[in-house]
């Protein structure tokens, strides 16, 4: 079997469905990798700031990340790496971080990050031995599609809420999502399928034309593009294993299991091909691409949504464009103009896009209902899919222990157990 696949190539006609092993003209796949980027920007530099972690490191290790889950996966697998939400609250219970500026603790998170993937890697080494039927009845696609339609859903309120926080950030958000969704409806051929980057980028200019010419909101400013430097190295951070912050970070490796199955079923839904194959070989990859990123001071990473929202959008699957997007993301990560050209951007455009991209995530949940044909008239997957959607979105929380020991587990994390838990029960009653 291949390690490095052998792309066909195909012309892009309306309607045409582009393979994981097809691929366009190359012009035409380096600018829809370049739009896979954009569309893991926000969440990918969102992530690690919030965590107190150098976004130009974590934009770094999600191109070298995504590099290694290619190689692990032959290159069957359409899919970007990048930093995982799923270990926010439990690095800020670990470090004690506030959730701005650096993390001055970060060597201990990083410590839990790199041994929650080694732990990842062995669930994805077990997978591959024994086969998948064991994950396939703790989270069949009732249980997937409802994780994945968490995911976006829980996220939904970091633009809505965090990234308009004036009127006029609001109409600016909403000018942003028409934008995009005017692009997919109108335009056709490539540019049709760069929706979320071109939208991106007319919503930018209306934003500066109604700022800085007309003094309507805050102004774009460029002086710190032009003051950073265009190469340089980013900040680099050693692990250290702590036995409390390790109990805290690890079994995150489960929320990764049920996201990256959750991801890979959305995919193979999208493309008609089955990936049981690879889901094994697809978990080994994250985990050692976490591993990788942890040890040096990035983020833990994971396959994303988002990407999988454009994929869905633009119905191109080629894994040759994840190749070029990984490797924008490298030469980007060494790059401190680019760090300071992704400040710049105007915060309502990035939530506009942020709606638009979590919203597609959101569908691609329920598009596993469909496509898997989950009977809702089954007491049992009514109501697995009713708590856990409540419980994701209202980012219900539990918290464990108390004082020093205590953490808390919320959102994406008690609606992933919940409803693995929580069909378990069910399914035994019926």
């Amino acid at each position: 079997m291949s390690w490095v696949p052998s792309w066909r190539p195909v012309v892009a006609t309306p309607g045409r469905t582009v393979a994981p092993d097809e691929r366009l003209p190359w012009p035409q796949t380096v600018a829809l990798g370049v739009q896979h980027v954009v569309a893991m920007f926000g969440a990918t530099v969102l992530a690690p700031l919030l965590m107190g972690f150098d976004p130009n490191l974590a934009i770094l290790m999600s191109g070298i990340g995504t590099l290694i889950f290619f190689a692990c996966t032959g290159g069957r697998v359409p899919s970007y790496l990048g930093s995982s939400f799923a270990f926010i609250g439990v690095v800020i219970a670990a470090t004690g971080h506030p959730g701005s500026g650096p993390n001055p603790n970060l060597p201990v998170a990083l410590g839990g990050i790199v041994a929650c993937g080694v732990v990842y890697a062995l669930i994805g080494a077990l997978v591959g031995a024994v086969g998948t039927r064991w994950i396939d009845t703790l989270m069949p696609p009732v249980v997937t599609g409802a994780v994945v339609a968490v995911i976006g859903l829980n996220l939904a309120g970091i633009p809505i809420k965090t990234m308009a926080p004036t009127p006029f950030d609001a109409w600016v958000q909403a000018l942003t999502f028409v934008s995009v969704a005017l692009v997919a409806v109108v335009s056709r051929g490539l540019v049709q399928r760069l929706l979320i980057l071109v939208g991106l980028l007319v919503a930018t200019l209306i934003y500066a034309l109604l700022t800085n010419g007309l003094g309507l909101g805050k102004p774009v400013d460029l002086s710190g593009v032009a003051a950073a430097a265009w190469f340089g190295l980013p900040a680099f951070t050693a692990p250290v294993f702590e036995p409390r912050a390790l109990g805290l970070i690890v079994p995150v490796a489960v929320i990764l299991v049920a996201e990256n199955l959750g991801h890979l079923k959305a995919v193979a839904a999208m493309t008609g091909r089955s990936m049981d194959r690879d889901i094994g070989r697809a978990f080994v990859g994250d985990g050692l691409a976490t591993m990788v990123s942890g040890a040096v001071g990035g983020t833990g990473v994971t396959t994303y949504a988002e990407n999988i929202g454009v994929m869905a959008a633009t119905r191109i699957y080629s894994t040759a464009m994840f190749v070029v997007a990984a490797a924008v993301a490298v030469v980007l990560g060494f790059s401190p103009k680019f760090g300071a050209l992704l400040q710049a951007l105007p915060l309502p455009v990035m939530g506009g896009v942020s709606i638009v991209v979590f919203g597609l995530i959101a569908v691609a949940g329920a598009k596993i209902w469909v496509d898997h044909r989950v009977d809702f008239s089954q007491p049992a997957n009514l109501l697995v899919v009713a708590i856990t959607l409540v419980l994701g979105t209202g980012d219900f929380t539990l918290r464990f222990g108390s004082g020093e020991a205590a953490f808390a587990l919320g959102g994406i994390g008690t609606a992933t157990f919940g409803a693995i838990a929580l069909h378990a029960l069910l399914r035994r009653r019926r």
